[in-house]
């Protein structure tokens, strides 16, 4: 058997060319979607059912805060159609990664744990969370402890939702954890009796309880560490960073602007079947169901500017997710 001796000066070259070709791939494999969504003048965006992040409305239009910002960014991009996706909470990011639609368009918070998986770009919003609880709270709940406090209570939690790890964080148990597909299911878990409590985002959980009427509220002192307030962003694959970064460079200019707080701003109901809530001083409502009163956007979401101005004061996980 002959053996070829590669002199080193020939190896060095050979080692040289197939790096630089590792890299070349690499490039080309992340500029491959952006430049497929350029030429199609399409983007498919995966989403969940999640008043007012992304959600069907009832003309069967994809709308929220994140499809609205989506049309607008990729309109500016020269991308005329968006494809929507719908999909459960806990499936957005392995359907991603599966190449099911090319980014989450979905509110979806920055946390370290999901950015193992995606990367995200500047967040768009931030927004504090709160408890969906029996009318009156027959429970006096105020915060995750309570919860834990108590063994006999049971919390409805959207599966692959960060509140899970928050709760189990507080000392709540498993026992204590009804996990559910999407928010219609929290909403007839505590409806029902079979969960004392739902958690989720005060928009959300202030929205479930306009269309439940009388039965539930959504509490308006929820105790919680500040630190857990979640930052919402645009979710793409580790692949597709050159995606990710157009995206982000046209985020910067616009995030902020009249057009960006005009697009977020609520200009409709919640839907045109709920029943308006009265207020516990009020006279008895005549229970006719009509259209419901905008979401108060503004005393709950918090729109942010370019991330240029967000460096010294908020507390997203940059570092672990560029």
């Amino acid at each position: 058997m002959r053996i070829s001796i590669i002199p080193s000066n020939t190896r060095r070259l050979l080692i040289g060319c197939t790096a630089l070709a590792g890299i070349l791939v690499g490039s080309q494999t992340q500029a491959d979607t952006l430049e497929d969504i350029k030429q199609d003048s399409s983007v498919r965006i995966g989403y969940a059912n999640e008043t007012p992040f992304a959600y069907t409305a009832l003309d069967g239009k994809v709308t929220g805060e994140s499809p609205e910002i989506v049309r607008h960014i990729f309109e500016r991009m020269g991308v005329e159609t968006i494809k929507p996706v719908l999909t459960e909470w806990g499936s957005l990011i392995p359907g991603l990664r599966a190449g099911r639609f090319d980014l989450i368009a979905a509110g979806m918070y920055i946390t370290p744990e999901r950015c193992k998986q995606v990367i995200f770009t500047d967040p768009h919003y931030r927004l504090l969370d709160t408890l969906l609880v029996a009318e009156g709270n027959p429970k006096n709940l105020h915060s995750y402890e309570d919860i834990a406090n108590n063994p006999d209570v049971k919390i409805a939690i959207m599966s692959g939702t960060v509140n899970l790890g928050y709760a189990r964080e507080a000392g709540i148990k498993d026992a204590q954890i009804l996990q559910v597909p999407d928010t219609t299911s929290q909403l007839q878990a505590v409806r029902t009796g079979r969960a004392d409590a739902a958690i989720g985002t005060q928009l959300t959980m202030r929205g479930l309880a306009d269309k439940a009427g009388d039965q539930v509220e959504a509490i308006d002192d929820f105790k919680d560490d500040p630190a857990r307030a979640g930052y919402g962003a645009l979710a793409f694959r580790p692949k597709d960073k050159a995606l990710r970064d157009a995206v982000n460079a046209e985020l910067k200019q616009w995030l902020g602007s009249e057009e960006h707080l005009a697009t977020v701003k609520p200009s409709a109901s919640t839907g045109p079947t709920c029943r308006t809530r009265r207020p516990s001083n009020s006279a008895p409502s005549n229970g006719r169901r009509g259209q419901c009163p905008a979401l108060p956007i503004s005393r709950f979401i918090t729109p942010l500017p370019a991330a240029a101005a967000l460096d010294a004061e908020v507390r997203w996980p940059r570092a672990s997710c560029v």
